[in-house]
């Protein structure tokens, strides 16, 4: 029988030390501890040890606006003590860590983040509710911790401080808490621009910072 060790040494768990390690371009390892970890409802691909899961919904408050807004973001917390694998549909995972700093990102591109960072549902200035599925409603994180992000492809990062900066709400996954946002319509460039049914909308991003772009404008048909 063939030696199966060493061909299979390449895919051997990454050991940092830190709360949430990237695998390979593709999978996270978190490591529990008594503060937990917030995760993407169905993101849990395995585990090791003696991992605990439970619905989050985020209180009465951010019900109702998911309930208002069409929000789709679901949470499943995890605690305990162990090792929890995410992943979520093959997409690139990229881990980021706030310092009592903000972060806002499209619902469906957070796959996790530590108990200890407070989110909420934010709206994007400049539009009615119901313009753009997905578009207008984000989540905001602030706070201290490990946020992990999904992309569908290779993102860019922009710097938003250097030039006026737009793009298509798909395909902003995230920007920092220096920038402000607002929701631009052009009627004119709609078969141009974009793949959404309609008019063409665009997120403007002023301020101080940053804004991450995926190179797609998500997974459609697929829900978060």
């Amino acid at each position: 029988m063939a030696e199966m060790g060493a061909p299979l040494d390449r895919f051997a768990e990454v050991e940092t030390g830190e709360a949430f390690t990237v695998q390979n371009p593709r999978l996270l390892k978190v490591e529990l501890s008594a503060t937990g970890v917030l995760a993407k409802n169905g993101s849990m691909v395995a585990y090791q040890g003696d991992v605990r899961f439970e619905h989050r919904g985020g209180g009465l408050s951010r019900f109702l606006k998911k309930a208002a807004t069409g929000e789709s973001l679901r949470l499943m917390q995890a605690s305990g003590s162990g090792e929890l694998f995410l992943a979520y549909q093959a997409m690139l995972v990229h881990v980021l860590r706030l310092n009592n700093e903000s972060l806002t990102v499209n619902g469906f591109n957070i796959l996790a983040f530590e108990d200890g960072i407070d989110w909420d549902i934010t709206r994007i200035k400049g539009g009615a509710a119901g313009v753009l599925a997905g578009g207008l409603f984000n989540v905001h994180l602030n706070g201290t911790g490990y946020v992990a992000l999904l992309s569908d492809g290779e993102p860019v990062r922009l710097n938003v401080s250097e030039a006026p900066t737009f793009a298509d709400p798909q395909a902003a996954i995230a920007w920092s808490g220096g920038v402000s946002t607002s929701l631009k319509a052009d009627v004119q460039a709609k078969t141009l621009v974009g793949l959404g049914s309609g008019e063409s909308f665009q997120l403007g991003f002023a301020g101080s910072g940053w804004v991450l772009v995926q190179p797609s404008e998500g997974r459609r048909g697929v829900q978060a």
